[in-house]
Protein backbone atom coordinates (compact mmCIF):
# COMPACT_ATOMS: atom_id res chain seq x y z
CA UNK A 1 0.00 0.00 0.00
CA UNK A 2 1.49 3.00 -0.77
CA UNK A 3 1.56 6.51 1.55
CA UNK A 4 -0.86 9.00 1.31
CA UNK A 5 0.10 12.10 0.21
CA UNK A 6 -0.95 15.71 1.84
CA UNK A 7 -2.13 16.74 -1.53
CA UNK A 8 -5.28 14.18 -1.34
CA UNK A 9 -6.65 15.55 1.97
CA UNK A 10 -9.31 18.59 1.07
CA UNK A 11 -8.28 20.30 4.46
CA UNK A 12 -4.48 20.50 6.17
CA UNK A 13 -5.06 21.65 9.86
CA UNK A 14 -1.85 22.77 12.10
CA UNK A 15 -1.62 20.31 15.94
CA UNK A 16 1.69 21.63 17.86
CA UNK A 17 3.48 18.39 19.70
CA UNK A 18 3.96 18.83 22.98
CA UNK A 19 7.15 17.55 25.03
CA UNK A 20 5.23 14.57 26.34
CA UNK A 21 3.50 13.82 23.22
CA UNK A 22 5.84 11.65 21.42
CA UNK A 23 4.74 8.48 19.94
CA UNK A 24 1.82 8.53 22.10
CA UNK A 25 -1.10 10.77 20.98
CA UNK A 26 -1.86 10.29 17.48
CA UNK A 27 -5.63 9.91 18.90
CA UNK A 28 -5.43 12.68 20.30
CA UNK A 29 -4.37 14.84 17.21
CA UNK A 30 -7.18 13.11 14.73
CA UNK A 31 -9.44 14.31 17.10
CA UNK A 32 -8.16 17.57 17.74
CA UNK A 33 -8.06 18.41 14.33
CA UNK A 34 -11.36 17.06 13.11
CA UNK A 35 -13.02 19.20 15.98
CA UNK A 36 -10.93 21.83 15.19
CA UNK A 37 -11.41 21.77 11.48
CA UNK A 38 -15.31 21.58 12.37
CA UNK A 39 -15.53 24.53 14.66
CA UNK A 40 -13.03 26.79 12.02
CA UNK A 41 -15.00 25.82 8.97
CA UNK A 42 -18.84 26.12 10.75
CA UNK A 43 -18.37 29.34 12.80
CA UNK A 44 -19.98 27.15 16.01
CA UNK A 45 -18.98 25.73 19.21
CA UNK A 46 -20.19 22.18 17.92
CA UNK A 47 -20.50 20.74 21.50
CA UNK A 48 -23.91 23.11 21.71
CA UNK A 49 -25.82 21.96 18.31
CA UNK A 50 -28.87 20.07 18.80
CA UNK A 51 -26.57 16.75 17.90
CA UNK A 52 -23.23 16.66 19.28
CA UNK A 53 -20.64 13.45 17.98
CA UNK A 54 -18.89 10.63 20.30
CA UNK A 55 -15.97 8.66 18.84
CA UNK A 56 -17.84 5.51 17.67
CA UNK A 57 -14.48 3.82 16.37
CA UNK A 58 -10.66 5.19 15.81
CA UNK A 59 -7.85 3.31 14.32
CA UNK A 60 -4.00 4.18 13.54
CA UNK A 61 -1.27 3.04 11.36
CA UNK A 62 1.96 4.52 12.77
CA UNK A 63 4.68 5.55 9.87
CA UNK A 64 7.24 7.38 11.87
CA UNK A 65 8.53 8.94 14.83
CA UNK A 66 7.16 12.07 15.41
CA UNK A 67 9.13 13.91 18.84
CA UNK A 68 9.00 17.65 20.60
CA UNK A 69 9.19 19.85 18.74
CA UNK A 70 8.00 18.67 15.09
CA UNK A 71 5.86 21.06 13.38
CA UNK A 72 2.48 18.84 12.44
CA UNK A 73 -0.55 18.76 10.37
CA UNK A 74 -3.09 16.81 10.41
CA UNK A 75 -4.92 15.41 6.79
CA UNK A 76 -8.70 15.38 6.88
CA UNK A 77 -10.67 13.58 3.98
CA UNK A 78 -14.58 12.46 4.76
CA UNK A 79 -15.00 8.33 3.69
CA UNK A 80 -18.44 7.62 4.40
CA UNK A 81 -21.20 10.19 5.18
CA UNK A 82 -24.79 9.17 6.24
CA UNK A 83 -27.96 10.17 8.79
CA UNK A 84 -25.87 10.06 12.18
CA UNK A 85 -22.35 8.98 11.07
CA UNK A 86 -18.99 10.56 9.55
CA UNK A 87 -16.33 8.54 9.00
CA UNK A 88 -13.45 10.74 8.26
CA UNK A 89 -10.00 9.15 6.75
CA UNK A 90 -6.56 11.17 8.07
CA UNK A 91 -3.07 11.30 7.80
CA UNK A 92 -0.86 13.01 10.31
CA UNK A 93 2.09 14.33 8.18
CA UNK A 94 5.15 15.98 9.90
CA UNK A 95 6.91 19.29 8.33
CA UNK A 96 10.88 18.00 7.80
CA UNK A 97 13.31 20.58 7.55
CA UNK A 98 12.93 21.81 4.11
CA UNK A 99 9.35 22.54 4.98
CA UNK A 100 7.94 19.05 3.29
CA UNK A 101 5.51 17.11 4.42
CA UNK A 102 6.11 13.25 4.98
CA UNK A 103 3.40 10.91 6.41
CA UNK A 104 3.89 10.02 10.14
CA UNK A 105 0.73 7.88 10.46
CA UNK A 106 -2.82 7.22 8.76
CA UNK A 107 -6.23 6.41 10.75
CA UNK A 108 -9.82 6.79 10.87
CA UNK A 109 -11.99 8.62 12.92
CA UNK A 110 -16.16 7.58 12.69
CA UNK A 111 -18.63 9.98 14.60
CA UNK A 112 -21.42 8.99 15.88
CA UNK A 113 -24.49 11.96 16.21
CA UNK A 114 -26.37 11.73 19.60
CA UNK A 115 -28.76 13.74 20.95
CA UNK A 116 -26.76 15.56 24.14
CA UNK A 117 -29.14 14.69 26.80
CA UNK A 118 -30.69 11.31 25.85
CA UNK A 119 -27.26 10.28 24.19
CA UNK A 120 -29.97 8.85 21.32
CA UNK A 121 -28.95 8.57 17.67
CA UNK A 122 -29.69 11.82 16.39
CA UNK A 123 -29.10 13.35 12.69
CA UNK A 124 -26.14 15.27 11.98
CA UNK A 125 -26.58 18.64 11.98
CA UNK A 126 -26.91 20.19 9.06
CA UNK A 127 -23.73 23.11 9.90
CA UNK A 128 -21.28 19.68 10.06
CA UNK A 129 -23.36 17.93 7.21
CA UNK A 130 -21.97 21.07 5.07
CA UNK A 131 -18.46 20.91 6.46
CA UNK A 132 -18.36 17.27 5.91
CA UNK A 133 -19.60 17.45 2.50
CA UNK A 134 -16.70 20.09 1.77
CA UNK A 135 -13.92 16.98 2.99
CA UNK A 136 -15.34 14.59 0.19
CA UNK A 137 -13.07 15.68 -2.37
CA UNK A 138 -9.56 16.35 -2.65
CA UNK A 139 -8.89 20.16 -3.53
Amino acid sequence: MSEPRAEAYPALWPVPTRWSDDDTAYAAYFATAVGGWLMASTGLDIRTLAAVAVVAESACRFVRDIAFPDQLHVGLSVDHLDDDRVEYALAIFREDPDGDLEVAATGRLVHRYVDPVTRQPAPIPPEIRSAALLLTEPV
